[in-house]
């Protein structure tokens, strides 16, 4: 008896795609195969995002296109908690279930399709069946978000800070070293916040007992001799505990901090945590202790309440704070968000659009001045596509799929996941170009 077939969709952040191997390696673990396409397969899962409003008419659009091809669909993630909006689009769905609820999704697959178990056939990687390429790997340290910021519906969708204890996160990190992953992407939805829940408690990892919290993590992934990359990390005191790490090379000299805006006001109606905080100050300490640290982030333009005043703020902070890489929205209401009551005044559409083109621009100039300072250097790169004698890689200044690349010719063939040294040669605002050495 053949192997029944499902066919995967995974939408949304890298918390997802995490969520998606899980559930792949346990269907796997089975004896189930992912199929590559819908038709043919014997389900389909979806797995969506319910972010925000275009990202939830993409999930249903994707669920849509799984109806008509395959017909048989199951739906998980984020916009699984709100399952009336799935159903009244799409009443034929199998079931839904909501985000992490792998034990539910793996019901509703052995109900519509019975798994067939063999032994020989069904042998995993230990480390798990993983979306990413083969050289990094996205490693999730907790679930939910005890924070309250008035634009997001997060804590709706999955809940409080739920944090792994750290022996946990360090058995997956080291089978993903053995099994040949060069880079660590550490993720979360507030990763300094990490172990808050637990009260840090220490759990035993190897012949020490290590603690549920963001320093001691970062010491023991920092041994493990690979590219260690921090992700969604609020601006506390205690993230300078951290930065020692970065200049001693134990773990990357990189901080994804969503600061979103600079004017207190604004902050203040969003709830951001550590808002009253002189991010300025901070930042410039950090680099104090690793010059070459390299900082991306996010902000939301058109804010309701947000004035000119507001908006030159955070131009004039973005000229001091000298941000490497930063992504910039247009603020969207999303349903279920606190910001849609606050009684503010809504920032006409025309508005938001100017402030988002002339904060690309702003940034762009401050982006393209920082990557000048690394022509010349020889620094060392990850190839994350290789073909013959060019390249395209990045250096530990940037993450995958967010970042700039660097562009590599080489007199020597270069393979996917090798780290060599470049010498770059020139620059843009996005992406560097070099000759390996």
């Amino acid at each position: 008896m053949s192997a029944p077939r499902v066919s995967f969709v995974s939408l949304g952040c890298p918390k997802a795609l995490v969520d998606s191997e899980r559930i792949i390696t346990r269907l796997r673990a089975e004896g189930y195969e992912i199929a590559r396409k819908h038709d043919g397969a014997d389900l389909v899962v979806v797995n969506t995002c319910g972010f925000l409003d275009s990202a939830r008419d993409e999930s249903l659009n994707a669920i849509g296109t799984a109806l008509k091809e395959n017909g048989k669909v199951i739906v998980t993630g984020c916009m699984g908690a709100t399952p009336e909006l799935i159903r009244e689009k799409h009443p034929n769905v199998l079931a839904i279930t909501g985000p992490q609820a792998y034990e539910s999704v793996m019901s509703a697959v052995h109900e519509a399709a019975p798994p067939v178990h063999d032994p020989f056939v069904d042998l995993l990687p230990p480390q798990g069946v993983k979306l990413t390429p083969r050289h990094y790997a996205y490693l999730k340290i907790s679930e939910g978000c005890n924070n309250r910021c008035t634009f997001c519906i997060i804590p709706d969708l999955r809940g409080d800070l739920v944090s792994r204890p750290a022996a946990d996160v360090l058995r997956e990190a080291e089978k993903l070293a053995a099994a040949g992953v060069k880079e660590i992407l550490v993720i979360s939805q507030d990763t300094s916040a990490y172990g808050i829940d637990l009260k840090y408690a220490p759990s035993t990892w190897k012949d020490r007992e290590v603690r549920a919290k963001f320093l001691d993590l970062s010491q023991e992934l920092g041994e493990l001799g690979v590219w260690v990359r921090m992700h969604y990390v609020y601006p506390y005191p205690h993230v300078a505990d951290v930065i020692p790490l970065m200049a001693e090379g134990k773990i990357l000299p990189y901080l994804d901090i969503p600061f979103q805006h600079a004017s207190p006001q604004v902050l203040k109606n969003m709830r951001r945590p550590a808002h009253g905080e002189k991010t300025l100050d901070r930042i410039r300490g950090w680099r104090e202790m690793c010059p070459d640290l390299a900082i991306r982030s996010t902000f939301i333009v058109g804010f309701p309440g947000e004035t000119d005043e507001d908006f030159e703020m955070l131009l004039d902070w973005l000229d001091e704070a000298k941000i490497d890489r930063a992504g910039c929205f247009k603020y969207e209401p999303v349903a279920g968000a606190k910001s849609n009551d606050l009684g503010l005044e809504q920032v006409p559409e025309e508005v938001k659009e100017a402030r988002w083109h002339r904060f690309m621009q702003r940034q762009q100039k401050i982006a393209a001045v920082q990557q000048q300072k690394k022509v010349g250097k020889r620094l060392p790169v990850i190839i994350d596509e290789a073909n013959g004698l060019s390249a395209k890689g990045r250096t530990k200044y940037d993450a995958p799929e967010i970042d700039g690349s660097v562009h590599i010719q080489s007199r020597r063939p270069l393979r996917t996941g090798d780290i060599v040294t470049v010498k770059i040669d020139r620059a843009d605002a996005y992406d560097l170009y070099g000759t390996a050495v």
